[in-house]
């Protein structure tokens, strides 16, 4: 009875067309962001920032922006870690070879980097799709680890191959505790998540849609593939850059390229499956699942009393990872956004859901 619309008239197109139209969605959202900007600044400690809720932003935001480009428009890539870890050294290389370099402006510009990398390889997708467009990202992976170990003017000539950055500031306001970390991370994901909302829902998304559904009907009506296609890996990498920026900068500090191996591609693409492909919401839902589900696995034995290695657990977690993918797909192809909107639904409807 609490989740009803009764009374709630729409008397214009922009009412209409809001993000959140029905007002217990605006109140849940503001009580959300409230909870997320003032009450757990206030409440959490250390351990809640640096090891879940830090990486949670910011693999929510890389799987935001790999969602554009697969869910959105239907393009398969294997090569996200890649354009994370061009975001992360380009960012870097903005910070410590410019005097002065304000540190948003050098994310930004590490998401550009991210961009025009992205686009190169999208372009294959102008000719090829399926299995051999995923080939293709592919390949951005291993020429983009091959570089930045090899090549040492991207690490600024270190012996080591690894990175560091700190004394971060915005502003003049230093960012040094894990609570100002994470509400940084949580003003980009912000931001990028609105952005990204609104685009989808205008001209842009609808031709992204158009060439996911069918691509030939898409360049029928007027839609130009090139167009559509090289501005979701543009949109799309660029995202994911400034996501592997922040992963560098606040998250881990120190880094070398195995911190953005193919691994870190497959976790973000198992995130947008199972969070639900062409959702904003899912790919908060996918992050959350595989940020918080290891945790939950390795406590269940703890309170079940039964003994269990470390080793057996991260096979386990494997296990159950892969068991749900299959599963999902199989069952539910649109991922845990998709139950939780049928769930809205029917408290719509209640006590008639049909």
């Amino acid at each position: 009875m609490i989740y009803r619309e009764n009374g709630q008239f729409k008397t214009s197109y922009r009412a209409d067309s809001a993000i959140l139209a029905i007002r217990q969605d605006r109140w849940a959202m503001a009580a959300l962001l409230a909870l997320a900007f003032v009450g757990l600044p206030l409440l959490g400690n250390e351990y809640l920032f640096r090891a879940i809720l830090i990486p949670f932003l910011i693999l929510a935001l890389a799987a935001l922006g790999l969602n554009v480009l697969v869910g959105y428009c239907g393009q398969i890539s294997l090569g996200t870690g890649a354009f994370m870890a061009v975001g992360a050294y380009a960012a870097y290389n903005f910070q410590v070879r410019i005097e002065g370099m304000p540190l948003i402006l050098s994310l930004l510009l590490g998401g550009a980097c991210s961009t025009v990398v992205g686009v190169l390889f999208g372009i294959p997708s102008l000719r090829i799709k399926g299995l051999y467009l995923a080939v293709a990202t592919l390949a951005a992976q291993f020429f983009c680890d091959w570089a930045f170990l090899r090549i040492k003017w991207f690490t600024n000539n270190s012996s080591s191959g690894n990175v560091s950055v700190s004394d971060l500031s915005v502003f003049g306001l230093a960012i040094e505790s894990p609570a100002q970390k994470y509400l940084f991370c949580l003003s980009f994901v912000c931001v990028f998540a609105l952005l990204t909302k609104n685009l989808v829902r205008g001209a842009i998304g609808r031709e992204w849609m158009a060439m996911r559904d069918m691509d030939v009907a898409a360049a029928v009506i007027g839609i130009r593939p090139v167009y559509a296609k090289l501005s979701a890996f543009a949109v799309s990498s660029f995202i994911v850059g400034v996501a592997g920026a922040l992963w560098g900068f606040v998250h881990l500090g120190s880094w070398e390229p195995a911190a953005f191996s193919i691994d870190r591609s497959f976790q973000l693409l198992f995130m947008v499956i199972l969070g639900g492909l062409g959702s904003i919401m899912g790919s908060f839902f996918g992050a959350a699942f595989i940020i918080f589900l290891p945790l939950l696995l390795n406590q269940i034995p703890h309170w079940l009393g039964i003994p269990m290695g470390t080793e057996t657990a991260s096979h386990l977690e494997l296990m159950v990872f892969g068991a749900l993918i299959v599963f999902f797909l199989i069952k539910e192809p649109h991922g845990l956004a998709r139950l939780w909107s049928t769930g809205k639904e029917k408290l719509r409807l209640w006590p008639f859901p049909h």
